[in-house]
């Protein structure tokens, strides 16, 4: 899919995946007690994943900052969002790099080392957004560091479903785009 990034079919896609992405966050959420924040288990770092590979790097950011960032502007996490947002340019970023580097092949072992490298990277992301929240509501930066480390099993549980559900997301999109482009070649 990664052809023209301004084509209608790419812009179309792009909304899609953002609606996907709103909607896996909006529909399969789990609330996770932590100290920092009100952090829950979904799949939308998954389908942001997934959306980066498949649309590339431009058109895969927008669809998870337009799918994230608005879930979290429509549903209390406004004064965050932005967080959240970046957290999505970081991710698209790194994983944009390594598929670079990897030559765009999606072999299995490529696309399943990308997820990995989503989860991993989330964490890392999750972790700075936590502290900067924690410093946006005035604690000190030792306790912020601190509260952020004990909060962060809900991403790592993210972090492994991004992990695992990434490729098998990816290859069932890929091969279900090719046999629709097919049929209507």
């Amino acid at each position: 899919m990664r052809t023209k990034e301004n084509s209608l079919v790419s812009i179309i896609m792009t909304g899609l995946f953002a609606a996907i992405i709103y909607l896996g966050v909006w529909v399969l959420r789990i609330p996770v007690p932590a100290l920092v924040g009100r952090p829950f288990i979904h799949f939308g770092n998954t389908l942001t994943a997934v959306a980066i590979l498949y649309l590339g790097y431009r058109n895969g950011m927008l669809a998870g900052i337009i799918g994230l960032g608005g879930f979290d502007l429509l549903n209390g996490y406004a004064a965050t969002s932005w967080l959240t947002m970046l957290e999505v340019v970081v991710v698209a970023s790194v994983l944009t790099a390594v598929y670079k580097g990897m030559h765009y092949q999606d072999s299995k072992r490529n696309i399943i080392i990308l997820g990995i490298i989503a989860g991993v990277t989330k964490i890392f992301t999750t972790y700075c957004v936590s502290i900067v929240e924690a410093l946006m509501v005035g604690t000190s930066l030792n306790v912020a560091l601190v509260s952020s480390f004990v909060s962060l099993p809900a991403t790592v549980i993210n972090s492994i479903s991004t992990a695992i559900c990434t490729p098998i997301l990816y290859f069932a999109v890929r091969d279900v785009a090719k046999r629709i482009v097919r049929r209507t070649a």
